[in-house]
């Protein structure tokens, strides 16, 4: 079996984690009640995984990737791109509330969305490049180990700014054809140059990425998460945390 299949099965595989984790919250949503305890622990659990994706995945890799085009930088240049991008959202949304004519309900889960989709392209384009099996393998297993959450996070952002299904359908079956796409992509160009390009990028992509997850996990959650009880308050911060910790743990393997 040449590598080519390999890349096949891959692609297959991730798309079939990305589509699973993604309807479960749709079907759950879908014939659960509309402020259902479930659903708003869902919503916790989601901002926990954004939250630790930022400080775990995407923040480190900037900045490993910034060192190896650059060497050791004397300005903290990753760093700088995660604040500025925390920054943009808080503008964006400071500036909807001020202005009737603009919905942050509009904005954050389509600029969520296209995060997410340019990050799934990108990886699966690193995966299609890969000239080895064990290169392969190990970005299969990197790629799949997030994506479930990822995809989970994302189905479940939108319906909490109340997209209609047949749109949150779309978005997450797009989204779930990118990673796929980019390997398709990637294997297309490792036919013809085994020059890696982009790196640069994507190292740009993924300090931004960090800091508009950072602001999804910290501020936006708390907009959406101030009228609950007592006890359902500590219920959502456990699972906040429980996201956190899973990206924690998958750091260590990844």
């Amino acid at each position: 079996m040449t590598l080519i299949y390999y890349k096949i099965i891959a692609a297959l595989i991730i798309f079939l984690i990305s589509i699973t984790a993604a309807i479960y919250p749709l079907i759950k949503k879908k014939y659960a009640f509309k402020h259902a305890e479930s659903v708003e622990l869902g919503e916790a659990l989601a901002s926990g995984i954004f939250l630790g994706a930022a400080f775990f995945h995407m923040l480190p890799d900037a900045v490993e990737m910034f060192e190896h085009i650059y060497g050791t930088l004397s300005y903290p240049l990753p760093e700088a791109i995660c604040i500025l991008s925390f920054l943009l959202l808080l503008f964006l949304e400071r500036l909807s509330l001020g202005n009737h004519g603009i919905s942050s309900r509009n904005s954050i889960p389509y600029i969520l969305a296209l995060i997410l989709i340019i990050h799934a392209l990108i990886e699966g384009a690193a995966l299609g490049i890969g000239s080895t099996l064990a290169e392969t393998i190990m970005l299969l297993i990197a790629i799949a180990a997030h994506k479930g959450s990822e995809s989970f996070a994302l189905s479940v952002t939108m319906l909490r700014h109340e997209l209609p299904f047949k749109r949150t359908l779309l978005i997450i079956v797009f989204f779930s054809l990118m990673t796929p796409l980019g390997i398709t992509i990637g294997t297309i160009i490792n036919q013809f140059t085994f020059v890696r390009s982009g790196e640069l990028i994507a190292a740009t992509f993924n300090a931004f990425a960090a800091g508009t997850f950072l602001y999804i996990s910290t501020l936006h959650h708390v907009h959406f998460h101030h009228h609950t009880r007592d006890t359902q308050g500590l219920l959502e911060f456990a699972s906040l945390v429980i996201g956190v910790a899973a990206m924690g743990l998958i750091a260590f393997w990844v």
